[in-house]
């Protein structure tokens, strides 16, 4: 089964696919994107593990985010990818030299993952909706939203199920 969780900020998407990783395996790889460039993130990330079963596998991919996926479902366990949003950032501006995005690791990156979802057989991921505000004022931040407008209607094709989060509810979308 792949599932998607999609919904804004702090609206419980990791909590909730921690929970349903937990009761749909006893073992379980989380593929983590997010990298600690500040206290703040360091902190958020930290959370997060703490947050997670101590026999969990955590691997950290911010770009090779397809090939990690590949490798973690040649074992037999439910992956878990959290979360997309920090990925294509890491992808698209991978040394942080905004405005200038890299739209050709970019391309492959996503190429790649979208391969190896369709191949795999149990995953969840966690992806933010970022468009459901104002058009952004600037290219960087409309290119970022774009692109994850994109991804996320790639995502959910593929997907078996999907669910709008909101206020930690599940809200069936598919399947």
């Amino acid at each position: 089964m792949r599932s998607l969780l999609i919904g804004g900020v702090r609206s419980g998407k990791s909590s909730l696919a921690a929970r349903w990783a937990l009761q749909r395996s006893a073992d379980v790889c989380v593929l983590v994107t997010g990298i600690a460039q500040d206290a703040e993130m360091t902190a958020r990330i930290e959370a997060h593990r703490r947050a997670r079963p101590p026999h969990w596998t955590v691997r950290e991919e911010p770009i090779r985010l397809g090939h990690a996926l590949r490798q973690a479902t040649l074992q037999p366990q439910l992956v878990l990818v959290d979360c997309l949003t920090l990925w294509i950032s890491n992808c698209l501006w991978p040394a942080a030299t905004l405005p200038e995005a890299d739209h050709a690791l970019w391309g492959t990156e996503r190429q790649q993952f979208l391969a190896a979802l369709r191949s795999s057989k149990d995953v969840i991921v966690v992806s933010n909706e970022v468009g459901a505000g104002i058009v952004p004022e600037n290219a960087v931040a409309r290119l970022f939203r774009d692109e994850q407008g994109w991804l996320n209607q790639a995502v959910a094709e593929i997907c078996d199920e999907v669910f709008l989060v909101t206020a930690a509810l599940p809200l069936r979308l598919k399947g």
